[in-house]
């Protein structure tokens, strides 16, 4: 039998059972994943109680409440709290997903937070996204052309619009790709599910005229065939979107230039 062990100080440990407000109202118990690269220690499961009372209804409102009424060293990404930007992307309640949109009654029991799965990270729930966004820029997301540019726009019929549906709402918050076994194993070389997405995007923008070199971009026994289809990323999407689908069918356009 093979014996794994958990590499120095990544063993999560109890952490600080912070003290439960004066005068508060109902309660709903937060525990926290906490980790501070500065100090040395391994992470730790911060306990906090929040005032249902006194903040309002989704994950990212506790979360705010907790920084502001009692531990401000708390760390995590939020911006628009509309599900738009993808910032406060989190594990919560085991499910990758967004806190400003995740509300605290689909949760039964206590809420648990960690930050996204198989990333490096920067403090608490703050990953580091460094290599998704350099995968993203590496399937070149903008439109390309060689013909002469029009003098108002580049036009396209309504049924090759609609062919974008499902593509281009994708917010990059990371939640199908952290979910993903093979981004975990290969993120180094694996593109992973949302730049797999985006790239197939373009290649079915009936405006885009560099077909041939995004697929030559992907043909790579890692790059694109890693996806074995477990469609946890389908799952995993707070907009609703399929990559594993995107996925599928960048491989039949590999498949139907080869004949």
């Amino acid at each position: 039998m093979v014996e794994l062990t958990l590499p120095k100080n990544s063993r999560v440990t109890k952490g600080k059972v912070w003290p439960v407000p004066l005068r508060a109202g109902e309660l709903r118990e937060y525990h926290v994943y906490r980790w501070n690269p500065d100090d040395g220690n391994n992470p730790r499961l911060d306990t906090y109680h929040v005032d249902l009372d006194d903040c309002g209804p989704m994950v990212l409102d506790g979360l705010i409440w907790i920084k502001n009424k009692v531990d401000p060293t708390l760390t995590f990404r939020r911006s628009c709290r509309e599900g738009v930007c993808g910032s406060c992307a989190m594990n919560i309640d085991g499910t990758n997903t967004l806190a400003c949109t995740k509300d605290m009654k689909d949760i039964n029991g206590d809420v648990k937070i960690y930050p996204l799965p198989h990333m490096p990270v920067v403090k608490d729930l703050v990953p580091d996204l460094t290599q998704f966004y350099a995968q993203q820029a590496s399937i070149e997301p903008w439109l390309q052309t060689d013909s002469v540019t029009p003098e108002k726009e580049w036009k396209q019929s309504h049924d090759d619009r609609v062919k974008l549906d499902g593509l281009y709402e994708c917010i990059m918050c990371a939640c199908c790709s952290t979910s993903c076994p093979s981004y975990w194993w290969n993120s180094d070389r694996y593109l992973g599910p949302a730049a797999l997405l985006q790239s197939y995007r373009w290649i079915i923008d009936s405006r885009d005229e560099a077909t041939g070199d995004r697929l030559d971009n992907l043909e790579d026994p890692f790059r694109l065939y890693r996806c074995h289809t477990i469609m946890n990323c389908a799952k995993a999407c707070p907009k609703g979107l399929n990559p594993a689908q995107a996925i599928a069918e960048i491989k039949k356009l590999m498949v139907e230039r080869r004949t």
